[in-house]
């Protein structure tokens, strides 16, 4: 057991607290590991729904595409605004 004294109980009690580095800090760190995730995610998110798609400059482009694509028995294609991009992508899935 340490000191009873007030002073060495302040030391140790000041020590402990600079130790943990204070709620801003530690509210700060999850802040940015929070719009770091968020970062990330939205960059999958980017990768999947446009990065690794074929990009059609317009409407038209993309409809050609499909047309092509139904004569080597692809069916039910459709072709969709991409809001990352702005360009044209065709996608099998329904819409919702």
């Amino acid at each position: 057991m340490g000191s009873r004294k007030r002073s060495a109980r302040q030391r140790r009690v000041a020590e402990f607290k600079a130790g943990l580095g204070g709620l801003d800090d530690a509210y700060g760190q999850e802040r940015r590991r929070r719009d770091e995730d968020e970062r990330r995610r939205e960059a999958a998110r980017r990768l999947r729904s446009c990065e690794r798609k074929q990009r059609y400059a317009t409407r038209y482009d993309a409809e050609e595409a499909m047309t092509r694509c139904a004569e080597h028995g692809a069916r039910d294609l459709r072709c969709y605004r991409c809001p990352h991009c702005h360009g044209w992508h065709l996608t099998s899935h329904p819409w919702e």
